[in-house]
């Protein structure tokens, strides 16, 4: 519960809820918590006696498929990655979530003084924002951002393994620039290539014969000449 703000606690602890909230990300993945506050403020169109408390994902498939459709229905403005995340258990989605809730439901704004992580926020730019001793590793990316519902849910071993891949080179992308960026960490050192000094420099003027033209008594026809400039090789720097 630290990652909430005090507004949304003293909220929550208004509405007398009978499911405690310790955890939002996983208390809240099966929907049962957010039918229980909406229950206070729509009692008519929600019903607590439609959904079950439990873990499985059917429970999870059939709870959220009532709320989606009332979030349809009503002015409440929650985007499908907020709702995706929290089913997944994605990390910074059910705060978010809450968050969104206490503002359509109260007409109130948080005060946010530092941009937490959320669902929206891309993962290379969550890496890039912590220091390079906490950034995570190509199975831990994997783990995050690719969950077990998410492989239910879309009942395609293609579409799992291609979403596991699209983590894997998202991945691959930041750490090469990273190195890039701080090669002394990685203890990179630079190459023979990379001391060069490439320069234009005198150019010089070469002709190129036909191995077919014998050149014996006639004179070479201006068509088989042909002009190639070549540049001068690599000119070391002196240190």
């Amino acid at each position: 519960m630290t990652s909430l703000s005090r507004d949304v606690l003293k909220w929550l602890q208004s509405l007398d809820l009978d499911s405690q909230i310790k955890n939002p990300k996983w208390d809240l993945s099966n929907g049962y918590v957010i039918a229980e506050i909406l229950s206070r403020y729509f009692p008519q169109q929600i019903l607590i006696h439609s959904f079950y408390n439990g873990c499985s994902f059917a429970t999870k498939k059939q709870n959220w498929f009532i709320l989606k459709n009332f979030f349809l229905k009503t002015d409440i403005d929650l985007e499908m990655e907020i709702i995706n995340g929290t089913i997944h258990c994605k990390e910074g989605a059910a705060v978010r979530l809450l968050e969104t809730l206490y503002e359509n439901l109260t007409n109130k704004k948080l005060k946010r003084t530092l941009p937490d992580f959320d669902v929206i926020t891309p993962y290379y730019l969550h890496q890039k924002c912590l220091p390079a001793y906490q950034r995570t590793t190509a199975s831990r990316a994997v783990k995050n951002n690719l969950r077990l519902t998410e492989i239910l849910a879309d009942e395609g071993l293609f579409d799992s393994a291609q979403g596991a891949q699209t983590v894997i080179n998202e991945h691959l992308e930041h750490r090469r620039l990273e190195r890039l960026s701080n090669p002394k960490r990685f203890g990179i050192k630079p190459t023979l290539g990379d001391y060069c000094v490439r320069s234009s420099g005198p150019a010089r003027k070469l002709r190129y014969v036909p191995s077919n033209y014998s050149g014996a008594s006639e004179k070479m026809p201006e068509l088989y000449w042909r002009e190639i400039w070549a540049k001068c090789p690599f000119v070391f720097r002196d240190e």
